[in-house]
């Protein structure tokens, strides 16, 4: 018989380490600083040895009130009521219909061509959105 070494391999060493466990509380507050001023994911995420991607999942769980607390709400705009404008002028009485016509435009990025009667008020409209 020749001489093989043994080896013998105990099972607790040879397993694949343990994944660290986030408590709620944990998540909430690594989240809590990426939302403030200035602080970008992958820096908290750095400071705190977790995957920025795992962040980025903590994030979207918390913006889905998952994580408990409070969620955070998007910041509103200041609105103000008026009043309604005075009575709008009447539009002008349209003339007699004319003859049906042709406008072509050619732009930078292809031509716009109208056919038929075009009303005066919706050509305006098309031509101040094209004019900027």
């Amino acid at each position: 018989m020749s001489s093989a070494a043994r080896v013998t391999i105990d099972s607790e060493s040879a397993a694949a380490p343990q994944r660290r466990r986030y408590s709620i509380a944990e998540k909430r507050r690594i989240v809590e600083q990426t939302l403030a001023p200035g602080n970008s994911v992958a820096r908290v995420a750095r400071e705190h040895g977790v995957n920025s991607n795992l962040v980025f999942g903590w994030r979207r769980q918390y913006q889905r009130g998952l994580l408990g607390g409070i969620v955070q709400a998007t910041a509103l705009l200041p609105v103000t009521v008026s009043e309604p404008p005075a009575a709008l002028e009447p539009a002008p009485p349209v003339s007699a219909p004319t003859a049906p016509g042709i406008l072509q435009l050619q732009l930078p990025k292809g031509r716009l061509r109208i056919e038929g009667a075009v009303d005066p008020a919706s050509l305006r409209v098309v031509l101040e959105c094209l004019l900027g």
